[in-house]
């Protein structure tokens, strides 16, 4: 699975699309050292296949490499953060 990350103003999201649908979790920037992760959505036909899980973890992986922090305020993500224990280097 392709994952791409976007860039705006204040924020971004990281994307990708599976079978013709697009996937994406949403983040504020808050400091260049901290970001707000506020939405996941997957759409219906992706969901059980691991899609968001994939995301979720794409986006740790670049929190590490790029020395930054996040802020769980999705549920979708908050979650995924709990089951994982050894994202506790970057999500807070």
């Amino acid at each position: 699975m392709e994952i791409t990350h976007e860039t705006g103003k204040s924020g971004g999201r990281y994307v990708t699309t599976v079978d013709g649908h697009e996937a994406e979790i949403t983040y504020s920037r808050t400091s260049p050292r901290l970001i707000i992760v506020d939405h996941t959505g997957v759409p219906d036909a992706l969901r059980g296949r691991g899609v968001g899980q994939a995301l979720a973890q794409y986006v740790v992986d670049d929190a590490r490499k790029g020395g930054w922090k996040i802020i769980a305020l999705c549920p979708f993500f908050k979650a995924q953060a709990s089951r994982h224990p050894e994202w506790r280097d970057v999500v807070q």
